[in-house]
């Protein structure tokens, strides 16, 4: 079994991420990854683990009923899954995502205070989102 989960670890905004403060995801007639993600974790910050949000974006997307999600999750994370670090948010919406001791995750906004507190705390593991395009 995989897992996309992380623990006391702040995930800063991709090197090339376009923008310098963090922007909500564009709504759409059909709810993007992007949002859909940006839901979750807005809503209620440090409920979900990494591998929660991504299965149920995942499941929602593809009409999984609730029934199934139990045996899809497990199928799901069979093989590896790409983590938050690859997530729009990170990449090009310009959120951080802190995950605790717990493995449990919350946004955190660039040009935020907990942004830049995040970034500084020497106690948490640091990695940086995937960059959306080759160097």
């Amino acid at each position: 079994m995989h897992t996309t989960n992380y623990t006391d670890t702040f995930i800063a905004v991709a090197p090339d991420c376009p923008v310098t403060q963090a922007e909500l995801p564009a709504a759409k007639a059909k709810p993007t990854v992007a949002s859909m993600q940006f839901e979750l974790l807005n809503d209620k910050p440090y409920t979900y683990t990494s591998d929660d949000v991504l299965f149920t974006v995942h499941a929602l997307r593809n009409g999984i009923p609730k029934s199934e999600w139990k045996e899809a999750r497990a199928q799901f994370f069979s093989k590896g899954q790409a983590c938050l670090r690859a997530s729009p948010l990170t990449k090009r919406y310009g959120f951080g995502v802190h995950s605790d001791a717990n493995g449990r995750v919350a946004l955190v906004p660039l040009g935020s205070k907990a942004y830049t507190a995040f970034a500084k705390d020497t106690t948490l593991n640091h990695v940086k989102a995937m960059r959306s395009a080759r160097p």
